[in-house]
C-alpha cells in the first residue's frame, strides 16, 4: 500500500491535488497552476511521472487519465492505483497519439519531467491542444536549460531554449500566462514551469 498524499481545500474552497513538478520544488499547493480538479474534471498526465500524478487527481475527484508509450510504466500506474483504491484510465501509447481521448474534454494537462526531449513537440502540442477544452492549462515542467549549460554545451545547444518553448506554444495556439523558474543547481535555477493556455476552438 503506497501512503495516502492529502489534498489540502484553500481558503477559497477549492480542492488542491497533491500534484509534484520536480524534486525540492513547491508543489501544486503553493504554485496553484491547475486548478481546482474536483467534481469529476477529466486531468490527464502525458507521461507517467516518478510522482504518478495521475493517483493525486484521482484522489481530489477528477476523472484521471495517464499516458505513457511504456507497457511497463503504465503497468505500475495501475498497480499503484489499486493500492491507493483509485481509478485511473490508462493507455500505453505514444505521448502524440490521444485518439483515445475526445476532442475538448479535458480540463488540464500536466507533463512534469515527462516531454523535455520529445522529437515531434509540434505534433504532440497540437494533440494536447485537440484535447483541452478552452482556456484550460497545460502545465509542463522540465530541467531549466541553464542549469545544463556548461563549456561543452552552450545554451541551446542540448536542450530547447526558453524561447524555442514560447515559440512551438505559440504556434500550436497555446498562451503561455505563467512561467516560474525553482529549484537550484549551481548558480541556474534547476526547474523550469510552464503554464500555458489553450487558445481558440
Amino acid at each position: 500500500m503506497i501512503p495516502a498524499r492529502v489534498a489540502h481545500t484553500g481558503h477559497t474552497g477549492r480542492v488542491v491535488a497533491d500534484i509534484t513538478y520536480g524534486h525540492g520544488i513547491p508543489t501544486e499547493h503553493e504554485l496553484r497552476l491547475c486548478g481546482d480538479l474536483s467534481g469529476g474534471k477529466r486531468a490527464l498526465e502525458l507521461g507517467v511521472s516518478e510522482w504518478f500524478n495521475s493517483i493525486a487527481f484521482a484522489r481530489v475527484g477528477a476523472k484521471s487519465i495517464a499516458v505513457d508509450p511504456d507497457r511497463d510504466r503504465i503497468a505500475e500506474m495501475r498497480t499503484r492505483a489499486d493500492a491507493a483504491e483509485v481509478s485511473v484510465q490508462c493507455h500505453a501509447t505514444d505521448l502524440a497519439d490521444l485518439g483515445e481521448i475526445t476532442s475538448g474534454t479535458c480540463q488540464v494537462v500536466v507533463a512534469a519531467h515527462t516531454i523535455g526531449h520529445v522529437d515531434d513537440l509540434s505534433r504532440l502540442l497540437r494533440q494536447v491542444h485537440r484535447v483541452l477544452e478552452p482556456s484550460m492549462p497545460f502545465v509542463i515542467s522540465l530541467d531549466h536549460p541553464f542549469a545544463l549549460v556548461s563549456d561543452q554545451h552552450p545554451y541551446g545547444t542540448g536542450e530547447r531554449s526558453i524561447g524555442s518553448w514560447f515559440t512551438a506554444l505559440s504556434r500550436a495556439n497555446f498562451r503561455v500566462d505563467q512561467i516560474r523558474e525553482l529549484g537550484a543547481a549551481g548558480n541556474a535555477p534547476s526547474t523550469l514551469i510552464m503554464r500555458a493556455r489553450k487558445e481558440g476552438s
